[in-house]
């Protein structure tokens, strides 16, 4: 299966459960305590994240949607630590704030990459079910799609309900669940247990023939579109109402901490199924992202970015057309790699035989080719009110299809001096008659110690001369 990374810029995504705040402090070890038999541990520095339906909601805004999260939290410290960190983050709040309860922290210390203690602070949420109720219901005709992130700290304690509103409204609700009462569940999209949750629900099996009919079986009886189950080291299964199931080999990769990968899966999986992709497709972004943030200490999002670039190293995909945010990131992995990177740029309306030809040249000078392209504004400027003939989406698609071509990027300014700039290539390839002291961002490729090259167009392939072509000869009165 071959993976591209979709654009989640224009989703919607709406969290709904148990935000907390998690709270991390980290310090070496070096003598055990005279008070008691424990490891005395000292404290060098602390980080502040978000957990549980927080992280979900900061897992979407990584990857570019615009992400809500609706939770109960207290009226203390705490929330409002929790509520800054989202914020920073671009996480829409719409937070049902109480002075009944504390807002859900946990503290753990670590060391060496090891963790020592967890300390949880907490108190049920449950009593906030008819007001949260409300509350959520409200929000429901922004999003596109909805995740209820159950923690079993009280929050979804009417899930059911929540799960109805959604599927009245015609909105995929995808659930992460806990406990084993599965019933609470039916008739949502997507159900995303682990495997232990899976198996206190479904009891166990004997072969993996038997855990795919149990995961049919589970499915239908909850009357699920979807049933994904993590599986750890073995990657994770996808059930879907076809009666087909796929499984899905683990992404090998160091673990550091599991903590918040289910997090990541159920985001993953909810902007990909709201991008249009099918159960399968979105598992297999989902799966990729889980095996990205195992990689982590500590509950940490993945972006688009991340998963391009892990989609390159891999040699699994990764090229094609690419957010100007996202370039940076797969030019320092191309470079890691002992990659040579090569940067060309132009309008490329129409493109022809002149215009692969020059790409070609320009791609063996290296290893990796970066084509940026004016967008149709700048085109204008530079060519006229009646160009570009085809719009960028289309010209980036073409050029993302020659196999010349590692990524394309667009640009907004009438030179990619800026782009160059930030990016500098190994060789910034130009085509025509110029001198390489006139190219755009020249200057600082070779400050940087780069190469600049012009290239030489074949004669009698021209944009202007294919459009002069396909117009005829002009009849004068």
């Amino acid at each position: 299966m071959t993976l591209q990374i979709p654009d989640f810029t224009s989703l919607r995504v709406l969290t709904a459960g148990d935000a907390m705040l998690d709270e991390y402090w980290f310090g070496d070890t070096a003598r055990i305590s005279p008070e008691a038999p424990v490891l005395v541990v000292h404290t060098s520095s602390r980080e502040q994240r978000a957990g549980g339906a927080a992280n979900v909601a900061l897992n979407v805004a990584a990857l570019g949607a615009r992400s809500f999260l609706t939770a109960v939290v207290g009226d203390d410290e705490f929330g409002r630590v929790l509520r800054g960190v989202l914020e920073s983050q671009r996480v829409d709040c719409r937070l049902l704030v109480s002075p009944a309860v504390p807002t859900i922290h946990k503290l753990r210390v670590l060391s060496r990459n090891q963790q020592l203690i967890r300390l949880d602070s907490e108190t049920t949420l449950a009593g906030h079910g008819p007001a949260f109720s409300q509350l959520f219901e409200s929000l429901l005709g922004a999003v596109d799609v909805v995740v209820l992130s159950d923690y079993a700290k009280g929050t979804l304690s009417r899930i059911e309900e929540l799960i109805s509103l959604c599927r009245a409204r015609g909105l995929p609700v995808l659930v992460d669940p806990k406990g084993t009462c599965f019933e609470r569940y039916r008739g949502a999209s997507v159900l995303t247990p682990n495997q232990q949750e899976f198996e206190a629900v479904a009891g166990g099996w004997t072969d993996e023939q038997e855990f795919v009919e149990k995961g049919h079986a589970l499915r239908e009886r909850l009357e699920l579109d979807v049933l994904l189950v993590t599986r750890g080291e073995r990657g994770m299964s996808v059930f879907s109402a076809d009666r087909q199931s796929v499984s899905l080999p683990a992404e090998s990769r160091a673990i550091f901490d599991v903590t918040g990968a289910g997090d990541t899966v159920i985001a993953l999986m909810a902007a990909a199924l709201a991008a249009g992709l099918q159960p399968v497709q979105a598992a297999a972004r989902a799966n990729l992202g889980a095996g990205l943030v195992v990689g982590t200490i500590g509950v940490a999002p993945v972006s688009p970015a991340e998963l391009a670039a892990e989609l390159h190293r891999r040699g699994a995909g990764g090229r094609g057309i690419v957010a100007n945010g996202q370039i940076d990131l797969l030019v320092g992995e191309a470079r890691a790699r002992g990659e040579r990177v090569v940067m060309t740029n132009g309008c490329f309306d129409i493109l022809h035989a002149g215009h692969v030809a020059y790409l070609e040249e320009a791609k063996s000078l290296g290893d990796r080719l970066i084509v940026a392209v004016n967008d149709d504004a700048s085109v204008r400027r530079l060519k006229g009110p009646e160009r570009p003939v085809t719009p960028l989406s289309g010209r980036m698609r073409v050029l993302a299809g020659l196999a010349a071509v590692d990524w394309v990027v667009s640009f907004a300014e009438d030179t990619p001096a800026e782009l160059i700039g930030r990016l500098l290539p190994d060789v910034l390839v130009k085509g025509g008659d110029y001198r390489p002291e006139e190219i755009a961002g020249a200057e600082a490729v070779m400050g940087a110690g780069g190469e600049v090259r012009v290239l030489q167009y074949q004669q009698g392939l021209s944009t202007s001369a294919l459009i002069d072509s396909i117009r005829g000869p002009q009849i004068r009165g």
